[in-house]
């Protein structure tokens, strides 16, 4: 029981919460890098087009330091372990529309989670 225990605090967990980005795009992004190398997904953000990599990139440098500093982990042996997006709350706008309607406008945030585990225990 000592072993499942000890395993469970050599990984490390960032998350980043509210992020003003609809979780469908940012899943997107964190599809690219789950099971990968830290080495190999920060280059993959780093070459991605899309606007959200700059968060996810965040969060997974965070992700990196929480791993050195709280568990005294190298940066080379890591790979995400996990990487997952879930819904936050929805901002709910109205914009007018003909005739005196209106149409309601979602605007949608993410909580963006990662987690990274030494290369021989994910």
């Amino acid at each position: 029981m000592a072993k499942n225990n000890e395993a469970a605090t050599m990984q490390a967990t960032a998350t980043a919460k509210y992020v003003r980005v609809a979780p469908r795009k940012a899943r997107l992004v964190i599809d690219q890098i789950r099971s990968k190398s830290c080495e190999k997904a920060l280059e993959t953000l780093r070459f991605s087009n899309r606007a959200i990599a700059v968060d996810v990139e965040k969060v997974l440098r965070s992700a990196i330091a929480n791993a050195e500093n709280n568990n005294g982990l190298r940066a080379d042996d890591l790979i995400v372990k996990a990487a997952y997006v879930d819904e936050g709350p929805t901002l709910k706008r109205i914009r007018p529309r003909a005739k005196g309607s209106a149409s309601r406008i979602n605007k949608r945030t993410s909580h963006i989670t990662i987690t990274v585990a030494p290369r021989k225990e994910a």
